[in-house]
């Protein structure tokens, strides 16, 4: 095997050897470090496999008769159980004789008592596969009981972020999950990511590993048909705050320290030139199609188009990451008052994408100086023209963007609208503190001072 150093001498040998002119002299640059940086080098980008189209869904059946199933544990929620999509599901398991049981308890903005109830269906089963059919929350509570079921021993927190749970790596081998979201808006369907309101501390915290990621995401637009006016619009801003944060993460060259393995880099990465297209292309979906989308339900395009996005934007948060808006939204939904929203039943709650994106103006004013061209870019692609502007004006630009989005799809006026108030502000920052792997992803490092004046100036934007 050749030596560390005669690969070093090599490289330097080239180096000098390299052609000096000025049309390649750049080129032949080559540097060469000896030691290991203190700061990442490198990111992956990994994700499920993706599969879209108009009545997709059809499909599930002969994949996993494809995978060898022979028992398949279905999860959805009270409401996606009685709609087309599921019964489009079901019909293909029973056309290609697949045993499944179904299980249609999952919480919308699961809890950690809702992920246990799912995960004690699944292990009270004989399953060899998993099918989540419904939106994030259905993702989420799936990924988690595959987990669990595959890690009977394991107790509960052993898996979760730290500083909540330990933060284990998984190491046991899970069983295959395809994915196949009804909304438009978590991603969750190409991600490692599983999230849940931790009700100890009032705030959401989750699971992050690549073994999570559905094997396959069945992305079909046929569904998006029966999302109501404010899912949509909730649901779109996700992809809103997604496609941003990833944009303007901390680069992946400037996150540390380096793995000591690279099975240990970690699932959010910071951005690169991969993950930066997927939230081109999101930004730009977003201008041409979301009011189409929330005004014009039948729009098979528009609605199409969302859906796709939101699966880009998945990949992108899944390699990228998100930051502020998600690690500010975490505490705004955990300690939800008495607010209802349309279309949500009955029962208190803050959509998470209601939650994130109410944060969103303050958050890219605050961090705009670290690329303020990225976020003029970022502005330009929402539709705003941005000829004449200044580097200094790119966190207005982009936060003035935002809220004009915000205003057409008729978000209230703040954290107030919602029920908060400055005596909250306190304990909406001790929920936002232990969601240190968001908040370091971050283009900006931040004191509690700081998250403490974005929330302030979140309480009204208008």
């Amino acid at each position: 095997m050749v030596s560390r150093k005669r690969v070093f001498d090599l490289f330097r040998t080239m180096n000098v050897a390299s052609c000096q002119c000025p049309a390649h002299s750049h080129t032949g640059n080559i540097q060469v470090l000896n030691s290991t940086p203190s700061k990442d080098y490198a990111f992956e980008i990994k994700c499920s496999t993706v599969r879209y189209g108009l009545g997709v869904t059809r499909e599930v059946g002969l994949d996993l008769l494809n995978l060898g199933a022979k028992n398949v544990c279905v999860m959805t929620d009270p409401n996606v159980v009685s709609l087309s999509p599921m019964k489009a599901v079901l019909d293909s398991l029973t056309k290609n004789k697949v045993n499944y049981k179904v299980y249609d308890k999952v919480k919308v903005e699961p809890s950690d008592s809702s992920f246990k109830d799912a995960i004690k269906f699944a292990k009270e089963g004989d399953f060899d596969s998993f099918v989540a059919i419904g939106g994030g929350s259905v993702m989420d509570t799936c990924k988690a009981a595959n987990l669990y079921y595959c890690d009977p021993n394991a107790e509960f927190l052993d898996y979760v972020n730290q500083p909540v749970g330990k933060g284990k790596p998984v190491k046991v081998q899970l069983k295959p999950l395809i994915a196949i979201p009804t909304t438009s808006g978590t991603g969750s369907e190409t991600t490692g990511m599983s999230i849940f309101d931790y009700e100890e501390i009032n705030a959401k915290t989750g699971i992050a590993h690549t073994s999570l990621r559905p094997i396959l995401a069945l992305i079909d637009p046929l569904h998006t048909l029966t999302v109501p006016r404010n899912v949509a619009i909730y649901s779109g801003f996700d992809i809103f705050c997604h496609a941003l944060e990833s944009f303007t993460a901390i680069p992946y060259t400037e996150r540390g320290p380096v793995p000591e393995n690279p099975a240990l880099r970690p699932v959010y990465q910071g951005s690169n030139p991969i993950s930066d297209v997927w939230s081109r292309f999101c930004l730009q979906a977003l201008r041409k199609y979301f009011n189409r989308s929330v005004n014009n339900p039948d729009d098979i395009e528009a609605r199409s188009s969302m859906h796709l996005a939101a699966t880009m934007a998945g990949v992108g948060i899944g390699n990228a990451g998100v930051h502020l808006c998600h690690g500010l939204a975490y505490p705004i939904a955990g300690n939800v008052k008495e607010f209802v929203p349309a279309d949500y039943g009955t029962d208190p709650i803050i959509p998470h994408g209601l939650s994130v994106t109410m944060t969103a103006p303050a958050v890219f004013r605050f961090t705009s100086v670290s690329d303020p061209d990225k976020h003029l870019e970022a502005a330009e692609l929402l539709g705003s023209n941005i000829s004449g502007k200044k580097q200094v004006d790119a966190g207005k630009v982009l936060a003035d963007t935002i809220l004009e989005y915000m205003e057409k799809m008729s978000i209230g006026n703040g954290l107030s609208s919602l029920g908060y108030t400055s005596e909250d502000i306190p304990k909406l920052v001790k929920g936002a503190l232990p969601q240190k792997r968001l908040l370091q992803i971050a283009p900006i490092q931040q004191s509690e001072d700081d998250l403490t004046k974005l929330l302030e100036d979140s309480l009204t934007i208008y």
